[in-house]
């Protein structure tokens, strides 16, 4: 039996999506952190002849990205110069990619991955997909205000503009960051709900996508966890199972990605890294982006949940996958089981 077929623990397990979620990462505030010794190992790591590269992985792995912030206020009052242009110029690469990553607020990363994923020709659906999905109402307002002081444009105008057709409603409808956070479950709508989307789409010919997305893309978690109970009742198949033979492209892995953050966001979050790390060469961004965002939400919980579908440590794995002073980053990170 997949982690995704599993329904009876469901309806009790907590999830990352409702915002009182607990922390489980990895990274934790420093207790002897002192802002002015750290800003001048870095200095000094960055001002000397070659850079050196340990130390810049010891001071930022081994602190939040509170202490972070305070580290890069009181180094750009010392030099006159941010630390983000001085990472950028004395690295490069994954290493320089990372580092930036660790120094920027969580909110405006994730407004930059989102710039990144609509700039230019095409638009990386899949990192889409991952944020929206992934995050709650506050990480996404939090990313929306980001995005508009960044651009000064208003992050759906410009999501309007990249995304369109099913996909691009249901991707809008997220972005919003407007689900509903009640935690009390109507058993009896969670029936109706089940009965709506089997109607929608198993039980006739053709697949009614506005329903799938209106349920799924507005529903609270504990209701949508009852949902997908009382749909496996009906159906005999998940909800994902319906979802995945009903529809295709781009709508068929976001509505996937929201169910199965629903379950379990750790889950779908050790699902992605062991793709990117999977067949040749490793996908580095998205490597970096989800072991950086998660080291302090939930990445001892990836952890243990890479480790229970795949048999083997995430550790393990990115010991075999990632090398030099970007391995080292990521390792630290993501910490020893």
């Amino acid at each position: 039996m997949s982690v995704w077929d599993d329904l009876d623990l469901l309806l009790d397990s907590p999830s990352s999506l409702s915002s009182s979620a607990t922390t489980k990462g990895t990274v934790k505030d420093n207790p002897n952190f002192k802002v002015q010794e750290d800003v001048a190992a870095l200095r000094k790591a960055i001002e000397g002849l070659g850079t050196t590269e340990k130390t810049l992985v010891e001071v930022l792995t081994q602190r939040t990205n509170a202490q972070r912030q305070l580290i890069a206020q009181a180094y750009e009052k010392a030099t006159g110069r941010t630390l983000v242009d001085d990472l950028k110029g004395d690295t490069g690469g994954d290493f320089e990619s990372v580092l930036v990553a660790l120094v920027t607020p969580p909110a405006v990363y994730d407004s930059q991955e989102v710039l990144k994923a609509i700039k230019g020709p095409g638009t990386t659906e899949t990192t889409l997909t991952e944020i929206f999905a992934s995050r709650s109402n506050k990480q996404i307002k939090a990313l929306s205000e980001a995005y508009l002081a960044k651009t000064g444009r208003p992050l759906l105008d410009d999501l309007k503009g990249e995304v369109s057709g099913d996909y691009g409603k249901a991707l809008l409808i997220l972005a919003e960051g407007k689900r509903n956070e009640s935690t009390q479950v109507d058993a009896a709508k969670a029936k109706t709900d089940a009965k709506t989307l089997y109607d929608a789409g198993e039980k006739k010919w053709g697949t009614d996508e506005a329903k799938f997305i209106d349920i799924l893309c507005h529903g609270s978690v504990p209701q949508l966890r009852q949902m997908f109970v009382e749909y496996k009742g009906i159906s005999k198949k998940t909800l994902q199972e319906s979802i995945e033979s009903e529809m295709n492209g781009d709508l068929e892995e976001l509505l996937v990605a929201v169910v199965k953050c629903v379950k379990s966001v750790p889950a779908f979050f050790a699902e992605r890294l062991f793709k990117s790390m999977k067949g040749t060469g490793t996908t580095e961004s998205t490597l970096t982006r989800i072991i950086v965002s998660r080291s302090e939400v939930d990445l001892m919980d990836i952890r243990a949940e890479y480790k229970k579908i795949f048999g083997h440590t995430l550790y393990s794995q990115l010991e075999t996958e990632v090398g030099g002073s970007y391995g080292d980053v990521i390792k630290r990170l993501c910490g020893q089981d």
